[in-house]
């Protein structure tokens, strides 16, 4: 009997590494997108005037999914599809084990005073500000509903935020990609659905933190606020917000990946290749001297491809033992004390995918080609045309 349990037992951890090697094949072929409804189950979130936040947050990131597989390249996963409650701590470990691209998380506000209203998007950051770190509270509290959260969250305490500061911020390198996703999400709110924004802000969110990916989170709106909580519990607000989100997803994908990102476009091209005709040979022959002109002509325009692996607030020595033995690196910084790190530059786009083949070699997964035009830096789809 004891044989036959243990045997069963195999059975199951074999079928559930096979699942999950299953699903990581098929997330890695694409641009993975996590949705992260918030809340959930015994963790009702903010409720307020009969408008409670984990339905809400629910029912939109199930209709943002809708607009994201529009797109064939993306894929999207869920952290919760129905209302059940998620341990913060599964909800980016999820994320960081399917490699994924970009984490969303969806939430709403409340306050005590009933006036506050407008959109609010999220990256991590340590920011002080007294109404900043009251948000943090408010999200980083479901942590008291789960059990050992001491152990898990190792001294972390969700009443006092600015706790992360001792922690190592992976999260940092990300940064950069986060503000300019949070600066599409909130620009869309503003321009298609003319909702009043109150901005991209950062603070200590422990969700954000353990992600190892450009992630945001965003407040659709304040339930505290009557009108702005029945627009948000309506099925055309959350259509509405929804569309706007998919719509800045896409175009951050567009910018930072450019349209064909699927991997098994290029592999199956490879494997029809061996097949080709004499005819079809000629013919590749003839588009690979075309592309050569593009690239030489890329290269009159001026432009040249990086690839961008890194960034903090750290200025390091441009020492390849500072960058697992990357030799070429070059780095760029902005006003605000922020060292972005880059490897290679080339005109040619076909040398820039090698070389984000090679920085990915080395450990850096999440790298991605950047494009400038004479010193300017300019988005990859631009670039490309």
């Amino acid at each position: 009997m004891l044989k036959l349990i243990r045997k069963i037992k195999f059975l199951y951890i074999i079928l559930f590494l096979l699942f999950s090697l299953s699903i990581f094949s098929q997330s890695n072929t694409k641009f993975v997108v996590i949705l992260d409804a918030g809340h959930g189950g015994k963790d009702p979130g903010n409720s307020y005037n009969g408008f409670i936040e984990k339905e809400i947050a629910l029912k939109t990131a199930l209709k943002l999914e809708k607009y994201l597989k529009k797109e064939k390249d993306i894929d999207v996963i869920h952290t919760r599809k129905t209302d059940v409650f998620i341990e913060l701590v599964d909800r980016p470990r999820k994320a960081n084990t399917l490699h994924a691209n970009l984490f969303v998380s969806i939430h709403c506000n409340s306050v005590k005073n009933p006036i506050p209203y407008g959109t609010e998007t999220f990256v991590m950051g340590l920011t002080r500000s007294q109404g900043n770190l009251e948000i943090a509270k408010q999200e980083n509290s479901v942590i008291l509903f789960e059990k050992n959260y001491k152990q898990t969250y190792k001294g972390f305490d969700p009443k006092k935020p600015e706790t992360l500061i001792g922690l190592k911020m992976l999260q940092e390198d990300f940064l950069d990609r986060s503000i300019q996703l949070a600066s599409k999400i909130e620009n869309n709110f503003i321009n298609q659905l003319n909702r009043k924004s109150r901005g991209i802000k950062q603070t200590p969110l422990w969700v954000l933190d353990a992600a190892y990916m450009p992630s945001v989170l965003i407040e659709l709106g304040f339930l505290s606020n009557k009108k702005e909580g029945l627009y948000l519990n309506s099925a055309a607000g959350q259509e509405n917000m929804a569309k706007a989100i998919a719509t800045a997803i896409i175009s951050y994908k567009k910018e930072y990946f450019g349209s064909g990102y699927n991997k098994n476009m290029e592999q199956s091209k490879s494997k029809k290749g061996n097949a080709t005709s004499t005819k079809e040979k000629a013919k590749n022959s003839v588009l690979e001297e075309t592309n050569n002109k593009k690239e030489l002509k890329v290269e009159d325009d001026g432009i040249l491809f990086k690839v961008q692996f890194a960034a903090g607030k750290q200025n390091l020595k441009l020492v390849p033992s500072n960058f697992k033995g990357l030799k070429n690196v070059s780095v760029r910084s902005t006003k605000a004390s922020f060292y972005k790190y880059s490897y290679g530059a080339t005109s040619d786009y076909s040398e820039a995918k090698k070389n984000l083949k090679e920085v990915q070699s080395k450990g850096y997964s999440s790298a991605y080609i950047i494009a400038f035009k004479d010193g300017k830096n300019i988005s990859l789809e631009e670039a490309l045309k």
